[in-house]
């Protein structure tokens, strides 16, 4: 009787094991950020509801070459959103040199970009984009660098991926923004927020990037 109950307890154990290893062998997922609504319609005389998950809008603006950049440019691709100034004399050196990882790692990779919004536009030309830009060794279109209406790019910032980016003279260079990096997937929906001036949290970044790239 004893023998029997070990040999049940054994068999239980391994049956756990195989449960425990098919569940870890499971697709990773990442959360969807941001309200979502749902919208019921009429299929076949019956109701069916789908979820609408937060997206970014469609937007307009101008990068490095003063060429027109437009939500056509991201479309199927997974891409890192930011907000910085050229000038900043606080967070966006850190962020970056963080960015600098996240383009040497994926820089080859066509289904991946990344989208970085000048929040001081007056300043931050063409041009001015362009030599920073180089000044970072970046190269080829896979890291745009963007400028244009003041109040569209503070708006989109706030509203559509949920950061801050306001003016604010007492701060040093005028405005305060976020230090955030978005993770927004091939729909334009965020699935991640991340502190871009902590290497840790970039780490977490980058590993959600591959999870993104397999998912279906």
């Amino acid at each position: 009787m004893k023998r029997n109950t070990i040999v049940k307890a054994f068999v239980w154990g391994l049956a756990m094991v195989s449960f425990m290893s098919s569940c870890s062998d499971a697709p990773k997922t990442l959360p969807y950020l941001g309200e979502k609504t749902f919208k019921t319609t009429m299929v076949d005389g019956k109701p069916v509801t789908d979820t609408l998950y937060h997206s970014i809008p469609d937007f307009s603006f101008t990068n490095q070459d003063s060429v027109t950049v437009t939500q056509k440019e991201v479309a199927g691709k997974i891409y890192i959103a930011d907000f910085f100034f050229t000038t900043c004399p606080t967070i966006c050196p850190k962020m970056k040199a963080q960015m600098l990882r996240v383009y040497e790692k994926y820089k080859t990779n066509p289904q991946v970009m990344i989208l970085s919004h000048s929040i001081d536009p007056r300043h931050d030309t063409p041009s001015v984009l362009k030599e920073f830009r180089t000044n970072l060794g970046v190269t080829g279109n896979s890291w745009q660098m963007v400028t244009g209406d003041k109040m569209k790019i503070f708006e989109i910032g706030q509203k559509s991926y949920m950061v801050t980016a306001v003016d604010d003279p007492t701060q040093p260079g005028g405005v305060v923004h976020s230090g955030a990096f978005i993770l927004v997937d091939k729909n334009r929906h965020i699935r991640g927020i991340y502190d871009g001036t902590v290497p840790d949290k970039v780490d977490k970044l980058l590993t959600d990037i591959d999870i993104l790239l397999q998912e279906k």
